[in-house]
């Protein structure tokens, strides 16, 4: 059946925006997660808590799901999918990806300055997101001159992961952080925006369905860590349970991140 490659990345992608929502909306709070346990006694590191497996589960879902595209199957191949856009929406072509991947971020501004206040203040708020920011920048360029996969339409070897996707998930699970605890609706907004940028990557001929799944796996994933690894030290909400410090770098070759966490 012709639709049912074309359709299933984009269900998958709902699929994934559910689970990934239900998720975000647990309760967590990240200082007891890193905090002495009992006295002489600490948690367990960081990669070994429960906090870092949840943070890391979905986006390695994506992930495998991206990589699967890549074989040659019957479930979703990158190649099915790109024959079945060129056959049913050959011109089409829209910009709407371009600036729906930032609507969140808006957003979540916006309701702040409405008086709708999110779970952060602004200092905390805002250095969440620059890290964030940081975070995703440095893993898809990375990746996308590691790995040198040529876009579908130019051939420009830029294509893996996809930037827009990532940032567009990336956003939405910092909306989902803030305000999905108000209610569960900001969170499936947020995740329906960035699933649409996903879907208009590939609509508009710019990206593999690959990139695109490995792409909201490391928005996803780079959001995550951030708030799981954030000390809460802007503007007057301070913790006690270490320091953590995240270094993107770039040699021009390689890109790398790196967590450093100190117990107190």
């Amino acid at each position: 059946m012709k639709y049912l490659n074309l359709g299933l990345p984009v269900i998958f992608l709902l699929i994934g925006n559910l689970s990934s929502t239900a998720q975000f909306n647990t309760k967590h709070n990240p200082v007891e997660s890193l905090s002495l346990q009992s006295e002489g006694f600490k948690k367990p590191p960081l990669f070994k808590s429960k906090g870092f497996q949840k943070a890391i589960a979905v986006p390695l879902l994506f992930t495998a799901a991206g990589l699967y595209s890549l074989t040659d199957n019957d479930i979703v191949n990158k190649y099915d999918v790109q024959e079945e856009r060129n056959e049913w929406i050959p011109n089409y072509h829209h910009h709407a990806d371009d600036y729906l991947q930032y609507a969140p971020i808006v957003a979540v501004y916006g309701l702040n300055a409405l008086g709708v206040k999110g779970k952060n203040n602004f200092g905390n708020r805002t250095v969440l997101l620059i890290k964030s920011e940081l975070l995703v920048g440095v893993l898809t360029y990375s990746l996308k001159k590691i790995t040198a996969v040529p876009r579908p339409d130019t051939g420009q070897p830029t294509s893996f992961p996809s930037g827009h996707t990532a940032q567009a998930f990336a956003a939405a699970t910092f909306m989902s952080k803030e305000y999905g605890h108000k209610s569960i609706w900001f969170s499936i907004g947020a995740y329906s925006v960035a699933t649409g940028v996903g879907a208009m990557r590939v609509m508009n001929n710019r990206h593999w369905v690959s990139d695109v799944l490995v792409g909201a796996g490391i928005g996803i994933l780079s959001t995550n860590l951030v708030y799981l690894t954030h000390q809460y030290r802007w503007w007057g909400k301070k913790t006690n349970s270490g320091q953590t410090l995240i270094v993107p770098s770039y040699d021009g070759q390689t890109g790398m991140v790196s967590v450093v966490h100190r117990f107190r």
